[in-house]
């Protein structure tokens, strides 16, 4: 009975695809300028949430697995914008002066269905089999619960939905403050340190202080464990000498960071990443296992229960088949004309090799960190940096770098083949989130897993015109004929400089043996931990926390030590342990949505005015009181909305006091 009730509800709708469709234009083209902007993207899967509860529940016979659907198209088209990471590099060494539409739409589709097809056997694996926390999947998942009433009794939904919205609007107006600069979102101080030098920054944002309370103590620690390092010891170390009087600290910190601290990080998540990969392919196995199984059963006319109906084994292991053939053609494409023609046909047939194989092992380690903290906080450039790296790698095996007259095609080819690569690093780091959300909420995964098919298709058909219309109307810096007014695209242009440092002979690859042996230290420390029964010590956490700025890691951390503190207060007052913990879960979900809301917003503002801070009302001269009035206001919004929400959970719902809702929590 319970499978024919769920068979009624509406899911996989056409009305739901078209609404999907409509956010993915809107999300897609803020998240492209938003990343070449400034180097970061929103995660849209939660305000497309918002969005369809908003607009479907005007609908008959809407559901919330309907809702969930409309969330899952938006998010995989908005997280596939992050292609725009490598792409743009193609212009700034010169060798595209556009985007031709049907390459990057091909690029896009390609990579991205990929990671959907690699997600399959993934989601048995990390999402129904791993207690990975999920953050953005969970708090999507409270958003549906929620804004559906299908979570408890009347009055809990209605605390539950009072602590989201009040979350929401508290990181929303905090945003809106922020954005007219009556306060800074943003506190960093350079330092010297002996003779080198550090700082010291935090991201005043609530949605990172939401993050860190949903993923919890465990990671939040070995991220800081990796800020540490990274600020502590390799900063210093690294511009020890490099500042005499007068020196700009702030400016050789920074790029003493961007230019070297990223590649330690990048070599320590390498080794975690593969350590990862090596105690996952057990669960992998058994993931493609029970995928088969439950294939063949739905053959032979058993009932399989809808929550665990993948896509057939059979269709996901046909596509990744067949996508050796676009690939190859391509890439061919690619290098027709160029002084590699006639010479490519084994570094072609490497390089399809390479991409589904190194397309597998990344889909798995970018499912693994979003599960970890989250789509948002994943560094997925860090990804993009180890697959330039190995796709020059293949083209020098077969070249060499002693053709001068070769060397500019085969750094094209190299970020060309990159981007491929990228496309499912992107998807990978967003599907399982989603997959996470549909677990939740009772959703049929091979309904989803086509939804974030038709989700790539949409982002990729928008994805090209954006990229070409930003650069007829800005251009890229460090691009040739770049103007003053070039856009920074800051992941492109690392990765762009990887590989011409690759074929040029001067990429450091000390500083990422250092990382890799940093990376090796930390793997023994988890597996000692492990064997003791103590707290665990994530290796490729402590890899992020290397990687990624102290500005994301801090704030992060703190959200962590904050969930950790309410829980332990929900623990020690009883009663109903799960609500308070519930709704403690909820007011970090609302300050997610509220930021990620603002943030949609705000991209768009920004790219309609043109202005790089449309809202200011106030000039730089107020930047100092900005930065004291935003600390303040933080640290005391925080106090109060901790302490309101512990308030409101301890006014128990009625129905929970009279027994009638303690099942499951």
């Amino acid at each position: 009975m319970a499978e024919t009730s769920t068979t009624t509800l509406r899911e996989l709708t056409v009305r739901g695809v078209v609404l999907g469709g409509v956010i993915t234009l809107v999300f897609t083209a803020a998240n492209v300028y938003l990343g070449l902007k400034v180097g970061l993207t929103f995660a849209t899967a939660i305000p497309a949430a918002v969005i369809s509860m908003a607009l479907l529940r005007y609908f008959k016979g809407h559901s919330i697995q309907e809702n969930n659907i409309v969330q899952t198209i938006a998010s995989a088209a908005g997280t596939l914008s992050a292609i725009i990471f490598v792409l743009p590099g193609l212009i700034m060494v010169g060798w595209w002066q556009g985007f031709p539409y049907w390459t990057t739409v091909a690029v896009c589709v390609i990579g991205g269905t990929l990671g959907v097809m690699y997600s399959v056997p993934l989601r048995r694996a990390l999402v129904t089999g791993s207690d990975l926390p999920f953050p953005e999947g969970v708090a999507a998942a409270e958003v549906l619960k929620v804004g559906d009433g299908s979570s408890g009794g009347a009055e809990e939904n209605a605390k539950g939905l009072r602590s989201l919205v009040v979350g929401s609007v508290t990181a929303a107006v905090f945003s809106l403050l922020a954005a007219l600069k009556v306060l800074s979102s943003e506190l960093s101080v350079a330092f010297r340190l002996g003779a080198g030098g550090s700082s010291i920054g935090a991201s005043l944002s609530f949605a990172l202080i939401g993050v860190g309370h949903l993923v919890g103590l465990s990671v939040g620690t070995a991220m800081f464990i990796g800020l540490l390092i990274s600020n502590g010891v390799l900063l210093p170390a690294l511009t020890w000498g490099m500042l005499p009087a007068g020196a700009d600290v702030a400016d050789v910190v920074s790029s003493t960071f961007g230019s070297e601290v990223r590649f330690v990080g990048a070599g320590a998540m390498a080794v975690a990443a593969v350590w990862t990969l090596l105690k996952m392919l057990a669960p992998i196995a058994r993931g493609i296992r029970g995928a088969a199984a439950s294939t063949k059963a739905r053959r032979g006319g058993e009932t399989v229960p809808l929550t665990e109906r993948d896509l057939p084994i059979t269709i996901v292991a046909g596509v990744s088949v067949l996508a050796l053939i676009p690939i190859a053609l391509l890439l061919f494409g690619f290098t027709s004309g160029t002084p590699l023609a006639g010479s490519m046909g084994g570094t072609i047939a490497l390089s399809v090799v390479y991409v589904i194989v190194a397309g597998a092992v990344i889909a798995a380690v970018c499912g693994y960190m979003a599960g970890l903290i989250g789509t948002s906080n994943s560094p997925i450039s860090g990804v993009g940096i180890l697959a330039v790296i190995g796709v020059a790698g293949v083209a020098m095996l077969v070249h060499g770098n002693d053709d001068p007259a070769k060397t500019p095609a085969l750094i094209a080819y190299a970020l060309f083949t990159t981007a491929i690569v990228f496309g499912i690093a992107t998807i990978s780091n967003d599907n399982l989130q989603d997959l996470k959300t549909g677990q939740l909420v009772g959703a049929t995964p091979w309904r989803q897993q086509v939804a974030l098919v038709i989700g790539v298709v949409f982002g990729s058909l928008v994805i090209a015109p954006v990229l070409d219309l930003l650069n007829t109307a800005f251009g890229f810096q460090g691009a040739p004929g770049a103007g003053e007014n070039a856009l920074p695209a800051p992941q492109a242009t690392l990765i762009s400089a990887l590989a011409k440092g690759v074929f040029g002979g001067n990429l450091n690859w000390g500083l990422i043996g250092l990382g890799a042996a940093i990376g090796v230290v930390v793997v023994v420390i988890d597996e000692v931990l492990r064997r003791a029964g103590k707290l665990r010590l994530p290796p490729l956490a402590v890899g992020m926390g290397m990687y990624l700025p102290m500005s994301l890691i801090l704030p992060l951390t703190i959200g962590a030590a904050l969930g950790r503190v309410y829980e332990r207060w929900a623990e020690r007052r009883g009663g109903d342990v799960g609500f308070k913990k519930r709704l403690g879960g909820l007011m970090a979900t609302g300050l997610i949505v509220g930021e990620s809301l603002f943030g949609v917003v705000y991209a768009g503002i920004v790219a309609g005015s043109g202005s790089d801070a449309p809202l200011a009302v106030v000039g730089s001269g107020f930047k100092g009181w900005a930065m004291a009035i935003g600390v303040v206001v933080f640290a005391a919004t925080i106090v109060v909305l901790y302490r309101a929400t512990r308030r409101s959970a301890e006014e128990r719902p009625r129905a929970t006091s009279e027994g009638q809702a303690s099942s499951g929590r």
